[in-house]
């Protein structure tokens, strides 16, 4: 499986769903890749140090000669890898414009490694440009992160319209995984009236599962380590283990 983490807008919760249900697979025995497109890399910096890494994403997407296998870093967690991002996947959108495989180039490096994992996980960025198209015509599913918010929905229209075209053509078996609610707090009038106005638009998609505001969540990254080693006890741990375990059970 290969699974894009997408939704155009910032601060949904997108990289920590991508670091901590990467980190949840890995911990099931699953031979786990994460390949951070985001031009800020926050996934990379969570299990790598930045100065160390010589060529990244941005190379294996724009130089033919550059293999996926060539970046690939261990994460220093049993089972789990890295394909790391630089501040350059920022110029990737306009090398890629306008070539007639644009739109194919991580699906055709992701090829030469797919059968050496189990699952894939793309962390992408909050744009629906070309990288992100990449991501999702490499995948076989996208798993949308939505914040438990007013306008959690704002953009939504715009994302699935581009899924659409994506499986009219270029991917045809691409599926939505289903949406996980992130930054909940399932307490409050507002948090219960978000979940129902998220429901009303993907219904059975939505994952049973929540992930809760946590401040464990936000420091895990800043120690270079998932939640499953820096808070392993913490209601964070909890909630993406039972995401990791309903995502298994939808693949």
């Amino acid at each position: 499986m290969i699974i894009s983490i997408t939704n155009q807008k910032g601060g949904v919760g997108k990289t920590t769903t991508a670091i901590n249900l990467a980190a949840a697979l890995a911990q099931k025995g699953m031979k786990t890749l994460l390949i951070d497109l985001d031009p800020q890399g926050n996934s990379t910096m969570s299990y790598l140090e930045r100065r160390s890494i010589e060529k990244s994403m941005f190379d294996v997407l724009v130089e033919p000669e550059t293999k996926l296998r060539d970046i690939i870093r261990p994460s220093g967690m049993k089972n789990l890898d890295i394909a790391p991002a630089r501040i350059s996947l920022a110029k990737v959108e306009s090398k890629l414009l306008g070539e007639i495989d644009g739109h194919f180039r991580l699906r055709e490096k992701i090829d030469a490694v797919r059968r050496s994992y189990d699952a894939i996980l793309i962390d992408t960025p909050p744009t629906l440009g070309m990288t992100t198209v990449n991501a999702m015509v490499a995948s076989t599913h996208v798993l949308i992160p939505i914040q438990s918010s007013y306008f959690a929905l704002e953009g939504t229209d715009d994302l699935l319209e581009t899924i659409d075209k994506i499986k009219a053509r270029p991917n045809p078996n691409l599926q939505i995984l289903g949406v996980v609610i992130t930054l909940h707090d399932k307490r409050t009038v507002l948090g219960k009236d978000v979940y129902k106005q998220i429901a009303g638009v993907f219904g059975k998609k939505i994952f049973k599962t929540t992930i809760s505001k946590s401040v464990r969540l936000e420091e895990s990254p800043a120690h270079q380590e998932s939640i499953f080693t820096f808070a392993p006890r913490s209601s964070g741990a909890a909630e993406y283990y039972s995401l990791s375990e309903e995502v298994l059970s939808r693949v």
